[in-house]
């Protein structure tokens, strides 16, 4: 979805895809914390490598993605608001 896009769906579709948006902001918040206890528990376990840097780099990419999904949620609270 591209916020060019955004004109052509209903406020109920708009407003489903933030509430989803929203909900993949705590599970890639509840992965990242997963994710980033592993690599400390490798570390402090068997020192660093490649399964400690492993988890760093998921958690990289998903906060990379978590980072477009904050710019479209804002996209699509603007489209809604200038809807009225």
């Amino acid at each position: 979805m591209n916020p060019q896009n955004l004109s052509d769906f209903s406020n109920q579709q708009l407003s489903q895809k933030l509430k989803q948006l929203e909900n993949s902001k705590v599970i890639d918040a509840a992965i990242v914390g997963l994710t980033v206890g592993i690599a400390v528990y490798g570390a402090v376990k068997s020192g660093f490598g490649f399964f400690t840097l492993f988890p760093l780099l998921l958690a990289y990419i998903i906060v990379r993605n978590s980072k477009n999904n904050k710019i479209l949620a804002r996209a699509i609270q603007k489209e809604l608001e200038d809807r009225g």
